[in-house]
């Protein structure tokens, strides 16, 4: 290379590296307020005063600040601008008078089209801010402009277009004049849907649209079936698009200008006519005649894996280490059937689990399911094995779902109506037995969320009756009732509050034969902190455990945010398990915490002091969100 050129180079790169860092100018704004002159700052934001030569800054302080102002319908105003340092400002004051406003002289708003009935377009329309005589302000236009074209897209008026569009300002007459014309065309409807790529029988798929054919397009319909889909889990990617054929005038084939090279000389002969081309209009106006007003949706789909597998480690005061494994099924056949297996283990308690889902004719709400497993629990006072079967018929209601005159469920409520089956063999206080228990159910679930990692609002509910009687071969009789309820709910953005209220009853003659997992125990990191995992319950003469009929529990937790992942948490708990229908005394607890959110939930320290005990603190450890 020239060692001149390389000289330049040096040279242009030390200037480069020692050039100070461009700093945006800073402005004061001073004869109007609010409004105008936030737009003003706004505007000259980031204008880096170092790209502009005196003059130039000048100017462009000057054309900015007149944009910022003619939103806002003033387009004569007197603007004066003073520089901190004319040679390199980096403050500058401007002294406005925005002068008189610009008033609409002429409003003409109107849809034509089937959209002329549509409620949302007469509302945008009614709604529209400015009238006759306003002071002009661009914002409202360009937002009913962008309201109509998006609904327009959104309820299925795809022929739309803005047959007028305009607005005309007069700055010397002050005056203004407004049109906005939208001709929606017609609104189409849905057509045939039509699905590829997948291994799930056709019927139980359609059955997941919430639309019918023939009904009238909504887009949020088609966003609902693509999430319908991967609700289901049988699908790896999903896409689903209505059929839009605005493109036809690709298919049109251009005209072709004959050049000197193709001429022939052909004496006494006529030139052959040129050949047939079909030009665009023509294949546009062919498809209008013939195209009904229905949008086909196109849905296309990859099976998802067919055997997943996940692991999953933890440790909580109440139970130790813990480890879970996962074998998942979402589907084994063309009806969508699921088959999922579980295995938990830690030192108080190892079980393993499957369930066996059969979905119907609507497999997100309705199905059939077939339960088993086996546990293993031995903790303080409580050696019990057991193993359970149970088949269930399940509802889950994605809309209120009325059943005669009296019932009403709301939407994201689960029903269950179960019969199960139940072997334990048990010692508890010391005392052994073995029952075979066969009892019907019912539940009600609900679990709503925001951010299921670390919920800023949610609640979770249940309700569950439960009979077992004699008379069908069962060891014991008794009607078992059990509920629970949480809330989560934030105030502001740094204050968060969890609130929890559970309770259980069992009525029955023969509590000797009512095994350990039907019993009510309370105490640990769930329940009542303060206290050892389940240390809460009646005793026998010794001192032993031996479960309650009744169970109450109740909490309070209040947490504030310190800096960014980092909160602080204090609670209060209460309850006991008990025999009486009412406790003659509730157990407390309370205590302060650190929260940590990680990628998997809330990490939860706790200590806990409980007032009922000799203790005088537990520590609590947990991890994972709340439900």
């Amino acid at each position: 290379m020239d060692n001149r050129v390389l000289t330049r180079l040096t040279a242009a790169t030390l200037c480069l590296g020692l050039a100070p860092g461009v700093q945006a100018l800073e402005a004061t704004v001073e004869g109007v307020e609010d409004e105008l002159a936030e737009n003003v700052r706004l505007y000259l934001d980031e204008l880096e005063a170092g790209q502009y030569s005196p003059e130039r800054l000048k100017s462009e302080v000057l054309r900015r600040s007149s944009e910022a102002l003619r939103v806002f319908g003033y387009y004569s105003p007197s603007i004066r601008t003073r520089f901190d340092d004319p040679e390199a400002p980096e403050e500058v004051t401007l002294v406005i008078d925005p002068g008189a406003p610009v008033r609409i002289e002429v409003l003409e708003l109107s849809v034509t089209g089937d959209a002329a009935d549509d409620p949302l377009f007469v509302e945008a329309i009614d709604d529209f801010p400015l009238a006759q005589g306003d002071r002009l302000r661009h914002a409202p236009f360009d937002s009913l402009r962008s309201t109509l074209a998006n609904q327009a897209l959104q309820r299925g008026y795809f022929d739309w277009s803005f047959t007028d569009r305009r607005m005309e300002v007069r700055p010397y007459a002050q005056s203004a004049r407004l049109y906005l014309a939208l001709d929606s065309g017609p609104r189409y409807r849905f057509g045939e849907v039509t699905f590829q790529g997948h291994h799930i029988e056709t019927e139980r798929l359609a059955n997941l649209a919430t639309f019918e054919r023939g009904d009238p397009y909504l887009a949020s319909q088609v966003a609902r079936l693509n999430e319908r889909l991967g609700q289901t889990e049988w699908f790896a990617s999903m896409s689903v698009r209505p059929r839009l054929e605005r493109d036809l005038e690709r298919l049109a084939l251009p005209g072709e200008a004959s050049g000197w090279w193709q001429a022939l000389d052909l004496e006494g002969r006529e030139p052959a006519p040129p050949a047939a081309r079909i030009e665009a209009e023509a294949l546009l106006a062919a498809n209008a005649l013939q195209r009904s007003a229905e949008v086909p949706i196109d849905v296309t789909v990859t099976p998802a894996d067919r055997h997943q597998f996940e692991v999953g480690l933890g440790y909580a005061t109440d139970v130790g280490p813990r480890i879970r494994l996962s074998w998942d099924q979402p589907w084994v056949n063309r009806y969508g059937h699921g088959l999922d297996h579980d295995l938990y283990l830690s030192g108080p308690e190892q079980r393993f689990s499957g369930l066996y889902t059969m979905p119907l004719a609507h497999p997100l709400r309705d199905s059939y399911r077939l339960q088993y497993g086996l546990r293993n629990k031995d903790s303080e006072d409580t050696r019990a094995f057991e193993s359970t079967v149970e088949i269930a018929r399940h509802w889950k209601f994605d809309s209120d779902w009325t059943a005669g005159n009296n019932w009403t469920f709301a939407r994201d409520w689960e029903q269950s109506l179960y019969l199960r089956s139940t072997y334990e063999d048990f010692t508890q206080a010391g005392v052994s037995n073995e029952v075979l228990l066969l009892y019907p159910g019912i539940s009600w679930t609900r679990t709503r969320t925001r951010n299921p990692a670390f919920p800023t609002w949610g609640d979770r509910q249940l309700l569950a009756f439960e009979y077992s009687s004699e008379a069908w071969g069962s060891a014991a009789e008794f009607l078992r009732i059990t509920g629970d309820s949480e809330w989560i709910r934030m105030l502001g953005d740094d204050n968060r509050f969890i609130g929890r209220v559970g309770f259980g009853s069992i009525t029955t003659d023969d509590f000797a034969d009512i095994p350990p997992s039907l019993r009510f125990f309370t105490g640990g990191d769930r329940s009542l902190r303060g206290y050892a995992y389940e240390s809460i319950a009646p005793e026998d003469e010794e001192g032993d455990l031996i479960g309650g009929e009744q169970l109450l529990t109740l909490g309070l937790e209040a947490q504030r945010r310190v800096a960014g992942k980092w909160w602080l948490a204090a609670f209060v708990d209460t309850g006991d398990a008990f025999n009486d229908w009412w406790p003659s005394d509730l157990k407390t607890g309370a205590g302060l915490g650190v929260r940590w959110i990680s990628s998997v939930g809330p990490i939860r320290f706790d200590v806990a002091h409980p007032f009922d005990i000799e203790d005088t603190f537990r520590i609590h450890f947990s991890i994972g969100p709340e439900f």
